[in-house]
């Protein structure tokens, strides 16, 4: 059974501030685990750190996924033993052709190229499927795209890739209800029809809510402060984190004087008290 270990991580940037404090985590195959905590706290930079982005240096710990030490892997390496990272940024990258980058990374995970006809069919149906536009795959790589086309295009790299754990960071911002909802369908199918894993991050309650996570982890002041199920998701919700300081006597660290809530809607404020 392939999960995820994660023993004891502590992780600076490139400057040498630290930010992961001793993380430690296990994500079996088939969980689909919703990842919380303020902004600031760490959640991405655990995702930089698994997928081994050079501007962030693991300082001690393990991280290992199918008894393999992701460490000792190049990022390729990561990608090919199926981790995957939707991004919260996408960057643009001119003169990469879409299509041509999808097909690239298919092949450098198979034995043999595979055939035009048959990725054309692959891409063709997951076009469909997410409402996105096939002509967007002929464009370069997030060239001029906007902020929900980008997102929506990691999702097609997910659908074409067939990753084994899949990490999303903040997947759903920038898009409206109707792409949350294709969004939502997708991890569902995804994660219905394959011996998968997800690992999500996000501020909106709608997306948890349509996902169903199996479990919720949240990090606080760079280490794990809470896990356990679904209903961690909604008392974070409605009460914020206060109550990890008040019950758990952790001290959290804010960018800001306001309470920190999971936002209910991707098209609506909510008010901060």
């Amino acid at each position: 059974m392939r999960k995820l270990v994660i023993k004891d991580l502590f992780v600076s940037t490139n400057e040498g501030y630290e930010i992961l404090k001793g993380v430690s985590l296990e994500i079996g195959e088939k969980e689909k685990v919703a990842l919380l905590g303020p902004n600031g706290h760490g959640k991405s930079t655990l995702f930089n750190a698994i997928m081994g982005n050079p501007k962030y240096v693991v300082t001690s710990g393990t991280i290992e996924y199918d008894g393999k030490n992701v460490l000792e892997m190049s990022v390729d390496e990561r990608s090919k033993a199926g981790l995957f990272l939707g991004m919260q940024n996408p960057c643009e990258i001119p003169g990469v052709i879409n299509a041509e980058f999808l097909k690239a990374a298919v092949n450098a995970r198979n034995e043999k190229p595979i055939s035009f006809y048959k990725f054309y069919t692959l891409l063709n149906n997951a076009c469909n499927d997410l409402k996105f536009h096939m002509d967007m795959t002929s464009r370069s790589l997030n060239d001029g795209f906007s902020g929900g086309e980008k997102k929506r295009n990691e999702i097609l790299q997910m659908r074409i890739l067939n990753p084994d754990f899949i990490m999303l960071d903040e997947i759903d911002s920038g898009l409206d209800v109707d792409a949350i909802n294709l969004v939502a369908a997708e991890i569902n199918k995804q994660f219905d029809e394959n011996r998968c894993s997800f690992l999500i991050i996000s501020h909106y309650a709608r997306l948890y809510d349509l996902v169903n996570p199996t479990k919720a982890v949240v990090i606080v002041n760079g280490k794990v402060a809470v896990e356990g199920g679904p209903e961690v998701i909604k008392r974070i919700d409605t009460e914020g984190y206060e109550w990890i300081q008040d019950e758990l006597g952790i001290s959290v660290k804010k960018e800001e004087k306001k309470r920190v809530l999971l936002e209910t809607c991707a098209v609506k404020d909510r008010t901060h008290e």
